[in-house]
């Protein structure tokens, strides 16, 4: 039975900022190696968690009953999704060895940076060395047939307390040998809500403070109980990426937002727009495809001022919009990563500038980590969105033109500010004190 009972996260976390790290487009080389010496500049935008995507061993078996759609439609022919893994315990010689990570974990702990994994327990690969090692651990028809589930990949067993205890002591082993500071659990909420209560409880016994993400969709997982500190919430997300492609209005996000924090009051969640799943999914047309867009800049702002925790996908702080694959990496299609050259333009250095501006800004102000979103209504819904974050001791304000054209706004702001009328730009934004 679930324990239906709220804990108490790390009091670090509500200042903290998501960094999702996906070795295969992150650098060249696609190393923990290569990754490490970039450390410093992903401290250096802000962010405090560094998330890394599976990086245990990945399935190599070519038979494509065995690959999901979006692997075959990569047209990559790359076996190995990270997300189809063989050895929970090994690290996929692709990314590096045991030392490799040990020594990515140690210069992130001295940057002030904590690492996060990534579990993917709802499923494993076709030949993966649980299953050769105990048949039992995946689930099997009347036949004795390996049963697949919604990406054609073999669905673990957990109605066997002994594959339970297996996955525990994965989760152990990777803080007890190697100081990792948590984990992001896989469609997590395809695996019993029980088992990572339990997970969670005995990690903690290593290390008190750990930190647990939940990729779920719009189920009971987004409440927060014993398991997981924060949610991925995955509507907002992608409402927010469906605006700036045009295909909504901003005010969607709104309606998004007050449903679900009717739904799931209390609940804590990520605030982002991009991430492995979605720019893998909009292969040449991400956001910021043509360049670096001021619409996508404002979005960033959005992020870092709504309630919750900024999450950023590696690139977005210079403005990449290349294409990037799962199913990429320096043998398969080694050009789709990021494009580091966006640094070196002026477009680049501005939104990382901007960003570093955003996050010191939402340091300084605890209106940003603690306070209450309030919605303020506006004369250009469709494009402007609007909203007050409130402590007792402050109040900020935030707005944002994530539309297309400029336009003057009128803002039903309370006190002296009634009435206020403004004219934003295109990605225009407004962040200050009241």
């Amino acid at each position: 039975m679930a324990d239906h009972s709220f804990h108490h996260s790390p009091d670090f976390l509500e200042k903290s900022v998501v960094y999702q790290l996906f070795l295969r487009a992150f650098t060249p080389e696609g190393t923990l190696n290569a990754a490490e010496k970039l450390l410093p500049h992903i401290a250096s935008t802000g962010a405090n968690l560094v998330y890394l995507t599976p990086i245990v061993e990945a399935d190599g078996d070519r038979r494509t009953e065995f690959w999901s759609d979006r692997q075959k439609q990569s047209l990559l022919n790359n076996p190995r999704n990270p997300y189809r893994i063989r050895d929970y315990f090994r690290i996929d010689p692709e990314y590096g060895g045991d030392d490799d990570l040990l020594s990515f974990v140690r210069s992130a702990h001295s940057l002030g940076l904590r690492v996060l994994l990534d579990l993917v327990y709802y499923h494993c690969g076709p030949t993966a060395k649980l299953i050769a090692e105990h048949p039992d651990f995946v689930r099997r028809d009347e036949h004795g047939r390996i049963l697949t589930g919604r990406w054609h990949i073999p669905e673990l067993n957990f109605n066997l307390p002994e594959l339970r205890e297996y996955l525990w002591g994965n989760m152990e082993y990777f803080i007890r040998k190697f100081d990792v500071d948590g984990y992001r659990c896989d469609a997590c909420d395809l695996v019993p809500l029980d088992f990572w209560e339990e997970g969670r409880r005995r990690i903690e016994r290593i290390k008190p403070d750990v930190i647990m993400i939940a990729e779920a969709g719009d189920t009971a997982m987004l409440d927060q109980r014993i398991a997981f500190d924060v949610n991925y919430g995955i509507a907002f997300p992608g409402e927010l990426h469906q605006v700036l492609l045009g295909r909504k209005s901003a005010d969607a996000l709104r309606s998004c937002w007050e449903e679900r924090h009717a739904r799931h009051p209390g609940a804590r969640f990520l605030c982002n727009f991009d991430n492995h799943d979605i720019a893998n999914d909009d292969y040449d047309s991400r956001p910021e495809v043509t360049g670096v867009s001021p619409r996508a800049t404002a979005a960033l702002a959005v992020v870092m001022t709504m309630d919750g925790i900024p999450f950023l996908y590696n690139g977005q702080e210079i403005g990449d919009g290349w294409r990037h694959s799962l199913y990429a990496n320096c043998l398969y299609g080694p050009e789709l990563g990021i494009n580091w050259s966006r640094a070196m333009t002026q477009e680049g250095a501005e939104r990382l500038e901007h960003l570093r501006e955003l996050f010191h800004f939402r340091k300084a102000h605890a209106a940003l980590t603690r306070g209450e979103l309030i919605w303020i209504d506006n004369s250009v819904p469709e494009s402007i969105v609007s909203y007050l974050r409130r402590t007792p001791e402050e109040t900020v304000f935030f707005a944002a033109n994530l539309g297309t054209q400029s336009h003057r706004v009128k803002f039903d702001l309370p006190g002296e500010n009634a009435g206020e009328e403004i004219t934003l730009q295109s990605g225009e934004t407004i962040l200050r004190q009241l």
